[in-house]
């Protein structure tokens, strides 16, 4: 099993680069069928989302659009619970679909204040899709739409997720090392 150092943090292992593209693939093919025929527009939550939804664009067989959108609640290794947005949203989603596209989700917050924000906006529908869910941490009961890995409520790095800014870019995904 790989480690890996990041500021004061070992880091090892927890899902392989062939397993990230495998599940990426299947989402994409998904996504494209259940869109099939239909105006789609990927939005990208910043910073973490930046790596998984250059993956899963590629591999979504239909005609796209994408944005982005910056938000924040993390410190370090924790939620801080409050959400703050940093970039807004595009006016141009009315009337369409829009695929919110994150990282990971856990408590739930953040994608709880996107949907509020984007309704607002009067897409035709919102869907979610990450890479990871962390259930156990998760506070909410909304759907989320496409889950690549439903993940235990650990601290994980690498692929776009980072520990005080570093690590997102390796292409594996791993866990805190517990000593």
């Amino acid at each position: 099993m790989k480690k890996i150092q990041i500021k004061d943090k070992t880091f090892e292992t927890y899902l392989t680069e062939v397993q990230i593209k495998q599940r990426i693939e299947e989402l994409g093919a998904q996504i494209g069928a259940d869109f099939e025929g239909e105006e789609l527009v990927l939005l990208g939550v910043l910073n973490g989302s930046f790596v998984v939804m250059a993956d899963l664009v590629r591999t979504i067989p239909l005609p796209l659009s994408c944005e982005f959108i910056k938000i924040s609640s993390y410190s370090g290794m924790e939620s801080t619970g409050k959400v703050l947005e940093v970039i807004g949203i595009p006016a141009s989603i009315e009337g369409k679909n829009v695929l919110v596209v994150e990282d990971i989700v856990d408590t739930g917050n953040s994608m709880a204040y996107l949907k509020k924000q984007l309704a607002a906006f009067q897409p035709k529908r919102i869907a979610i899709a990450t890479l990871l869910f962390k259930k156990e941490a998760f506070m909410f009961n909304y759907p989320l739409d496409y889950v690549g890995f439903e993940i235990p409520n650990k601290f994980v790095v690498g692929f776009g997720l980072d520990y005080d800014g570093e690590g997102r870019n390796y292409p594996e995904i791993y866990q805190l090392s517990i000593p």
